[in-house]
C-alpha cells in the first residue's frame, strides 16, 4: 500500500505533507527479505536488484522537487555467513537457526554476528537524475532510481554510495521541495519527507552467500544472464 512518513510528519510544508509513496515490485522484495536480501557491492560498482522504485502521490503538481536516496547502518554489527553441514550435527555455539530469526537462518547456514561494525563508510545521497522536476512529472509514471550503484571502495569518485560489506542497510527515499524563498534554508527541516520500507533492508556482500538467494535474482532478474557467464553487469 501506500507509505507515509511516521511520527513529525507535522510541522511539513503543505508541499510536501501529503506526499506518499508506494513501494513497486513489493511482493517481490517481500520475497527477497524472507530469505535474507543481499546486495553485490564492487570497486566498481553495481546497481540493485531489485530496483527500488516508487510509485507517487501527493505532491503539488507545480512545485518543483528533488528526489534522493541514502542508506543509514541498521545496527553496529558486521556479519558473517556460516556454511551449515548439511545436517550432519554442525555445532553453531549458542547461536542457531532455530534461534535466529527466520531471515537471518537457512537450515543449518545462517548469518552470525562476527563483532562490532567497522567504521562507517563517507554518507553519501543519490540524487535521481531528473532532478528537480514538478511534481505532475513525479506522480505521472513510476520513479525508478536504476542507475544508483553500490560500491565498497572507500575512494571512489564515482558519486556511487559506499558500502561495507557483510554489514546491514536500511535503504531511505526522501521528497524534497524545492523553495524558491529566499531565506529558503531557513525552513529545510520543514520541505522535505522521508519514507522508509523495512522489506527493503539488505546485507551488503562481494559475492552472494545464501544460494537461495543467488536462485532468486536469477529467477526474477531479466538480466540474469550475468550471473550465469559471470558479466558482472547486465
Amino acid at each position: 500500500g501506500w507509505a507515509g512518513e511516521g511520527p513529525g510528519a507535522s510541522g511539513k510544508n503543505r508541499r510536501v505533507c501529503h506526499a506518499a509513496a508506494r513501494l513497486e515490485m513489493g511482493s517481490l522484495w517481500e520475497e527477497f527479505n524472507r530469505l535474507g536480501t543481499e546486495m553485490i557491492v564492487t570497486k566498481a560498482g553495481r546497481r540493485m536488484f531489485p530496483t527500488f522504485q516508487v510509485k507517487l502521490s501527493g505532491l503539488d503538481p507545480l512545485a518543483d522537487y528533488v528526489l534522493l536516496m541514502d542508506f543509514i547502518p541498521l545496527d553496529d554489527k558486521r556479519y558473517r555467513w556460516r556454511w551449515g553441514d548439511g545436517g550432519r550435527g554442525l555445532d553453531l555455539g549458542v547461536l542457531s537457526p532455530t534461534t535466529l530469526p527466520c531471515r537471518y537462518a537457512f537450515h543449518s547456514s545462517s548469518w552470525l554476528a562476527a563483532g562490532r561494525a567497522e567504521p562507517a563508510a563517507p554518507g553519501r545521497v543519490h540524487f535521481h537524475p531528473d532532478s528537480p522536476a514538478k511534481g505532475a512529472q513525479w506522480m505521472r509514471q513510476i520513479v525508478s532510481f536504476d542507475k544508483l550503484k553500490l560500491t565498497n571502495n572507500l575512494l571512489d569518485d564515482n558519486g556511487h554510495i559506499i558500502l561495507n560489506s557483510m554489514h546491514r542497510y536500511q535503504p531511505r527515499f526522501h521528497v524534497v521541495l524545492v523553495d524558491p524563498r529566499r531565506d529558503s534554508e531557513r525552513f529545510a527541516h520543514q520541505n522535505f519527507k522521508s519514507f522508509s520500507f523495512p522489506e527493503t533492508q539488505f546485507m551488503a556482500v562481494t559475492a552472494y552467500q545464501n544460494h537461495r538467494i543467488t536462485q532468486l535474482k536469477i529467477a526474477s532478474n531479466p538480466f540474469a544472464k550475468g550471473f550465469r557467464d559471470g558479466d558482472p553487469e547486465p
